[in-house]
């Protein structure tokens, strides 16, 4: 871990710079300055654009009723990207459009499915947790797969109204 903070907050922007006095030499520093200004314009209308179709795809797979992992795994691809984009630099924008076009993000997609497969364990715990109530767990529903909750209902909302000091206007009793 202590490699990796040297590397992303040492070691890149000492090559961010190093490429950009390169590229400044080598076209001029006007030129360079718009290049850099160019392609964070592009990169943040490809955001925009992708981002978008990562969130119509997401409502989709939830529409559909299956899980979205493909559709998360884009959208924090396209983070990833357009944060790339935000940092000024030649090197950390190829990796940020890298992660914005999608044949090269279905790649990266791919490379974090194959990293992240079994270093992560989902652990369910069976019985009454610390926020259960007593008697509060499943109870036969007629041989349906999810149980009845006492707190799964229907129900209707009306407006009550005010008594004039900001307070909901509580009903009468006999006493009043």
């Amino acid at each position: 871990m202590p490699l990796l903070l040297i590397v992303l907050f040492i070691v890149v922007p000492i090559a961010e710079l190093y490429v950009i006095i390169q590229v400044g030499q080598l076209i001029g520093v006007w030129p360079t300055l718009f290049l850099l200004l160019a392609d964070a314009l592009l990169g943040s209308w490809l955001v925009k654009h992708q981002g978008r179709g990562a969130w119509r795809r997401f409502n989709e797979a939830l529409a559909a009723r299956r899980f979205p992992g493909k559709e998360v795994a884009d959208g924090v691809l396209i983070v990833i990207g357009g944060t790339l984009l935000l940092t000024p630099g030649f090197i950390t924008d190829v990796f940020g459009f890298f992660l914005l076009i999608p044949p090269t993000r279905a790649i990266s997609r791919g490379l974090l499915k194959r990293f992240t497969i079994g270093r992560f364990a989902v652990v369910g715990v069976g019985g009454p947790g610390p926020f259960t109530r007593p008697g509060a767990g499943p109870r036969p529903n007629g041989g349906g797969s999810r149980p009845s909750r006492d707190y799964d209902f229907d129900a209707t909302a009306e407006e009550v109204p005010s008594d004039g000091n900001g307070g909901p206007q509580l009903p009468r009793t006999e006493r009043d």
